[in-house]
């Protein structure tokens, strides 16, 4: 649970960054704005060494395709299974690569190559647009609840509280960012991004986890008080141009480096990038013992992470409750680390030790 003391100094942040206008921190300290793309190369190679019983692996490719900030390439694999394929599953828009090795000697092993184009983004909020707006399919989607993120009960109630009787877009989710910084902290103990289970989090009053938790809890928030929302599934995959070590992969190696971010539609300016996980993360990992809220690194990430990120992470999908194709298993509640299963057994993502796959990135001039 998040202390007083932390709620005090919060608050007093949130008043100094209100009188002050956006550029004195963003535009010294954080700021991204679309500019040049960048490509960038991800390895992925997975063996399933020890193993004799037949084996599956499902891997998430870069799949959401954005024309003004995520731009997937191509996507090529090796492999001495017996039969590998990008599936793509309409239910709920993920791109995948399925792999099957049968029962035999070989030792199962995998490589793959894809290559995205991604840039920072950042929406002006004071100059409204017009967007495509979402067609009725869309919009049903992006308003429903899920098995982890319902959006009636103490979700609903706790949306209810935090919006009030506002009734604009943008106020509405500025009113639910500022309380996902305020009421949460990053738990450095949650193993791998979290599990995304709002109901749980809200119902234990135990509001700490990692990015899948927090910013899965604005986006639940955010459906319940009707404006649509996603959690977009990535990986951070070079340093942050803008000095944020936190904020960053932190060299090639980026295994452990996958990230949750959020989005929200707004009639007047389309999908708007949010990340309140991140300004936690901010305070927490910043600086030796953690950085206080008014700090102006933190200071400049509030402010900039509502409307704006850096393009130093690519996008996954937007999955939620994925079943995998020729599992049995139960559904994952998001597709962003490679699965695998072994004899119908399903291995632990979140023990690439074990599980023996790691993922490289690096950056390349086309």
């Amino acid at each position: 649970m998040i202390d007083r003391r932390e709620l005090l100094k919060i608050g007093t942040a949130a008043t100094v960054m209100a009188a002050m206008p956006r550029k004195v921190f963003a535009g010294s300290v954080f700021a991204p704005r679309p500019a040049a793309w960048r490509t960038f190369e991800i390895t992925t190679r997975i063996e399933l060494s020890g193993t004799e019983g037949s084996g599956h692996a499902w891997v998430a490719l870069p799949g959401l395709s954005v024309s003004d900030w995520n731009r997937p390439e191509t996507s090529t694999w090796t492999t001495n299974a017996s039969s590998a394929g990008i599936i793509h599953s309409p239910a709920n828009d993920a791109d995948m690569l399925l792999v099957e090795w049968k029962a035999g000697s070989v030792v199962p092993a995998l490589e793959i190559i894809s290559r995205v184009a991604t840039r920072d983004r950042a929406i002006d909020l004071s100059k409204p647009i017009a967007p495509t707006p979402l067609n009725t399919d869309e919009r049903a989607r992006y308003l429903a609840g899920s098995r982890l993120v319902p959006i009636d009960g103490i979700v609903k109630e706790t949306s209810d509280r935090i919006v009030g009787n506002t009734a604009n877009e943008i106020e509405k989710a500025k009113l639910i960012y500022d309380w996902v910084v305020e009421n949460t902290y990053r738990n450095a103990a949650t193993r791998g991004c979290g599990s995304g289970d709002v109901a749980a989090m809200l119902r234990s009053g135990n509001l700490g986890g990692k990015c899948a938790d927090l910013n899965a809890l604005y986006v639940g928030l955010a459906r319940a008080a009707g404006l649509p929302a996603r959690d977009i599934y990535g990986l951070r995959v070079a340093p942050s141009n803008f000095g944020y070590k936190s904020l960053g992969a932190k060299n090639e190696i980026v295994t452990k480096a996958q990230h949750c971010r959020a989005e929200v539609y707004l009639s007047d300016f389309g999908w708007v990038p949010v990340d309140p996980a991140d300004v936690r993360k901010v305070m927490l990992e910043e600086a030796d013992g953690g950085l206080p809220a008014d700090n102006p690194k933190v200071v400049a990430a509030r402010e900039t992470l509502f409307g704006a990120w850096e393009g130093n992470w690519i996008a996954y999908n937007d999955a939620r409750d994925v079943m995998l194709p020729g599992s049995s298993g139960a559904a994952l509640g998001f597709l962003m680390y490679p699965q695998a299963e072994v004899a119908s057994v399903r291995l632990d993502c979140l023990e690439p030790d074990a599980f023996k796959y790691t993922i490289r990135s690096r950056e390349i001039t086309i």
